[in-house]
């Protein structure tokens, strides 16, 4: 029943480039802790949360039963049982993830479901924009990271905004800590360096799966796209926030060339 902004325009007779760029919803709305009453800015998502099962249950067990398990990621993984929970859900089965599923089985899973998808999670199309980035510093590098990224179409970019805050959840606990009776906790060694590593290369394609050379990039491109990971996963925060001022050129000129569609949204809130 639920719908996201941008498929208003398959409803109107006037389609609207422009609510491809007002895929905006509150994001408390999408936080199970959130608090009442409290004003919020605008996030980069449509009002429907459009994220795969498998990668939400998938982020959601490693959030519950492996961020302190060392080498998360790295270590081995059993390719029979992976191969079973993958064919389950490619049958629609309502996996359920419980304590006795191995964290490394289903940390590889996430990992096979990225890195096989038919388009990679940002769109090949992106790969040499988003690359660019590497060479860019401070705020002129996030400034265009943001602009790339509200390019992805809405469900890529509510599954990259959901791996990306499970990541730097996953990094958050690289490291050894203690409990209040004084016994030591074990990081998990996985710092956001480590998670680039691992991820960049299945998150940022520019060949699909099985086309001649793909996985085959030079030091160059590694590099880049490591780091590129690296400030997605430290500031994915900030970067899928649609600022104050940037929401009211929008709705300028939205108010200009789709007055219909402000009155739509004004109705719907």
């Amino acid at each position: 029943g639920a719908m996201s902004v941008d498929s208003i325009t398959d409803l109107s007779d006037n389609a609207s480039e422009l609510l491809e760029a007002l895929q905006l919803s509150h994001p408390h709305e999408l936080d199970p802790r959130r608090s009442r009453g409290k004003k919020k800015p605008l996030s980069l998502n449509p009002i429907t949360w459009q994220v795969p099962r498998i990668v939400d249950r998938c982020c959601t067990h490693l959030e519950m039963h492996g961020l302190q398990t060392v080498g998360i990621f790295r270590v081995g993984s059993s390719k029979k049982r992976v191969q079973q929970l993958r064919e389950e859900f490619d049958r629609g089965l309502d996996v359920f993830l419980d304590e006795h599923q191995s964290v490394h089985d289903v940390a590889a899973l996430l990992k096979e479901f990225l890195r096989d998808m038919p388009d990679s999670l940002i769109p090949r199309e992106l790969y040499g924009a988003f690359l660019s980035t590497a060479t860019m510093e401070g705020p002129a590098q996030l400034d265009t990271l943001q602009l790339l990224l509200f390019l992805l179409p809405p469900c890529h970019s509510d599954t990259l905004l959901r791996l990306l805050r499970f990541l730097a959840e996953v990094a958050r606990h690289a490291e050894s800590s203690w409990d209040p009776e004084g016994h030591e906790i074990p990081g998990n060694k996985m710092t956001v360096s480590n998670l680039a590593t691992v991820f960049g290369p299945n998150i940022l394609k520019k060949e699909k799966p099985g086309e001649k050379d793909a996985g085959a990039l030079n030091f160059e491109d590694s590099a880049a796209i490591i780091l590129v990971l690296q400030r997605l996963i430290e500031h994915h925060h900030s970067l899928f926030m649609v600022s104050p001022e940037r929401q009211c050129d929008v709705l300028r000129r939205l108010f200009q060339t789709d007055p219909d569609v402000i009155e739509y949204l004004l109705r719907r809130k």
